[in-house]
């Protein structure tokens, strides 16, 4: 009872103060604003000043509108060091991994602040149109950016989503843009998004979309005789990967004198088909069905209280319903049905001293309640509370620059019923560094080494049947280094190029590795004790100018070697068949490369992904697990109108051109060639 106490008096006492220090600050500037445009301005000076030290991979812009992606997990296949499981059609689950480091170390931020999902820690990519997406940026370690949120320190790898803001050109106060697609995989998928300025100081946006598709596609579908020999080989139909779905959104934005603030809300909601895999030549099998609802609000409010004093505060509510009714296990044994309602509360309070042009200190403090429901039997209804403390610094030296951040993570759980971990507190450390040379000013330098701290999920210690209490948590060591180089030419063809080149080195400690078995919503959780990732990611981009016609080629590459390293054996003990082999589905070689092409008021892109073999999710790296590589080529072409004076896009999409049959996850075959239409219309 007395470690009870402390653990939620910590809680408490170290979020109180950081929100009333903010806010007392607050208070004590308001007589001081001055309503100046040039104040205005200053709104954002520590972020443009600041060179990152470990640069991202960004696509933005007219740049990921072109990309042949849907979702957001489709645009992330084109970053380096980047695994995507994917498990086919439109319905189906897309997860991101990065550096094999596992989904839960990898925190997506959708609008500054982190998505949530305290039931599994895996965030579904596929939720998220690029429609109303202005940026997705992808950080090894964390930002170089100190002022933010304690929570952005605690992720292996962050994946950013900015949306869209609203723009105005001239006199005009409303924008609305109109959108519709379609594709031979029976799509319907309608959007719009409204953008008003209501007054100098504050615009809203409000977007909507609709998704519907009977998921229906060809697939060839084959297998083969350890000795070679073709058992079968067919082409059949996969019809359990219907989907339909509705997402709005509204944002309202402002700008205060030395300072801006919003606030965002967001729906999403589906009833769709969690394909089932083919196994035992059930080539018509029938997969489970999901019926889910997401919603949240947030609200951030940044300002600079003091030449050298700037704050932001953060606030998110967010509330999460799932049905599952589990249609393959009730045709073998009884039927599944399933309730999961997920609560979050999330608060945070981030503060920067500037001690000189060249010293930045930061402190942020972050409060989350989480907490689960579910009609499981015997079911824990777990309750977990969690405080982040991050204090951080930055400093420049001539041409070297460092950043250094300590996080201290205190986490105290609750559960009506059922055994509970023990509460945690640790500490976790990262260092950043760059230099560039005077001799070649286009060349940077860096390394880092990050220390990271993962609790398990609530599935992971309370799935009936499958979650363990005992589960231990993840801890990993990360070591880069690298270099990016970066020039601009006055040259009549070549007129930019870009490398950036990393090695790294990552050590995780008791790895969580979670295993589907019979559908996509019952795991089987392990750990696998110690893995060991040594890998290089190659990221190339060029612009050229052929007369009229520019072109933009970018080139990614990654080799991976992640073994595991658990039991190595002795005399006594054999050891596990899998020391020292590749953990499942993890490739030693992946790549992309894309050639946008632009002349006048036409586009062209190209675009091909090869991933290559690697092993399926049973952990002995043999014959019978052995998964083919697999590679797919894209095309698109777009042509920009203008009718009456409102901007008219029209952009055709060939996918999967040469119809090549392949698996991102074994059995969950994917859809072959298929075309979409997209129309762009803004008044």
């Amino acid at each position: 009872m007395v470690a009870k106490l402390t653990t939620s008096q910590l809680h408490k006492v170290v979020f109180t103060l950081c929100v009333l220090t903010s806010q007392f600050l607050f208070s004590q500037s308001r007589k001081k604003d001055s309503i100046k445009e040039e104040a205005i301005k200053t709104v954002n000076i520590y972020k443009k000043n600041f060179r990152e030290i470990i640069p991202a991979q960004v696509l933005q812009g007219e740049e990921l509108e072109r990309l042949n992606s849907h979702s957001v997990a489709d645009a992330l296949r084109y970053f380096s060091g980047v695994q995507i499981k994917d498990y086919g059609g439109m319905g189906g689950l897309k997860t991101v991994n990065i550096r094999s480091m596992g989904s839960q170390h990898v925190g997506v931020f959708y609008d500054g602040i982190q998505l949530g999902n305290a039931q599994n820690g895996v965030v579904d990519l596929g939720r998220y149109s690029l429609d109303d997406i202005e940026e997705i940026s992808l950080y090894n370690g964390q930002k170089s950016e100190i002022f933010q949120p304690a929570k952005d320190f605690g992720s292996s790898g962050s994946i950013y989503m900015q949306p869209k803001t609203p723009v105005f050109k001239g006199t005009r106060k409303t924008n609305l843009i109109i959108r519709a697609k379609s594709a031979s995989i029976d799509l319907f998928n309608p959007s719009f998004r409204l953008e008003q300025k209501i007054s100098e100081k504050i615009s809203s946006s409000f977007s909507s979309e609709f998704l519907q598709s009977d998921g229906v596609y060809k697939y060839r579908y084959g297998k083969k005789y350890s000795n070679g020999q073709t058992a079968y080989d067919t082409i059949a139909k996969r019809y359990d990967s219907d989907i339909k779905t509705k997402r709005f959104e509204t944002s309202l934005n402002g700008i205060l004198n030395n300072g801006n603030w919003n606030v965002r809300g967001y729906g999403f909601i589906s009833d769709r088909g969690i394909p089932a895999p083919i196994v035992n030549n059930r080539f018509d099998a029938r997969g489970a069905r999901m019926r889910d609802e997401n919603y949240f609000v947030q609200a951030n409010l940044r300002k600079k209280l003091f030449p050298k004093f700037e704050t932001q505060l953060k606030a998110k509510f967010a509330y999460d319903y799932t049905y599952f009714n589990d249609t393959v296990l009730s045709q073998a044994v009884y039927p599944a049905q399933n309730t999961y309602i997920q609560r979050e509360v999330y608060l945070s309070s981030s503060n920067i001293y500037s001690v000189n042009s060249n010293w930045d200190i930061s402190l942020s403090g972050d409060f989350q309640y989480n907490n689960m429901d579910a009609d499981l039997k015997n079911f824990s209804f777990p309750t977990r509370y969690t405080t982040l403390v991050a204090l951080a610094t930055t400093y420049q030296w001539n041409r070297f620059k460092f950043l250094g951040s300590l996080l201290g993570t205190f986490t105290f759980e609750e559960v009506e019923r059922n055994l509970r971990p023990d509460d945690r507190r640790e500490w976790t450390p990262a260092f950043f560094m760059s230099y560039q040379p005077a001799a070649i000013p286009e060349l940077t330098i860096r390394a880092f080494h990050k220390q990271i701290f993962r609790l398990p999920t609530f599935n992971d210690l309370y799935y009936t049947n499958i979650g363990s209490s005992y589960l231990k948590p993840e801890f990993t060591y990360q070591y880069d280094l690298g270099f990016t180089y970066q020039k601009k030419y006055d040259n009549a063809i070549m007129k930019a190029f870009y490398i950036k080149v990393d090695g790294y080195y990552n050590r995780v400690k008791d790895k969580i590795v979670a295993m589907p078995q019979l559908n996509l919503f019952r795991w089987t959780m392990l750990n696998l004790g110690r893995v060991e990732i040594i890998g290089a990611d190659v990221n190339v981009q060029a612009e050229v100018m052929l007369g009229q016609v520019k072109l933009k080629p970018l080139l990614s590459y990654t080799y991976q070697s992640a073994v595991d390293k658990t039991n190595k054996g002795s005399g006594i003990d054999d050891g596990d068949t899998f020391y020292n082999k590749q953990i499942p589905y993890t490739p030693w070689h992946t790549g992309s490369f894309t050639l946008m092409a632009d002349y006048k008021d036409w586009s062209f892109n190209y675009s091909t992904i090869y991933v290559g073999k690697r092993y399926d999710g049973q952990l002995d790296n043999i014959r019978a697990n052995f998964i083919q590589p697999w590679y797919t080529h894209d095309l698109s072409v777009q042509k920009k109108f203008n009718l009456d004076g409102h901007p008219f896009k029209v952009n055709l999409e060939m996918n999967n051109v040469f119809n090549q049959n392949y698996d991102v996850v074994l059995n969950y075959p994917m859809p072959g060639r298929n075309f979409k239409l997209s129309l762009n219309f803004t008044l």
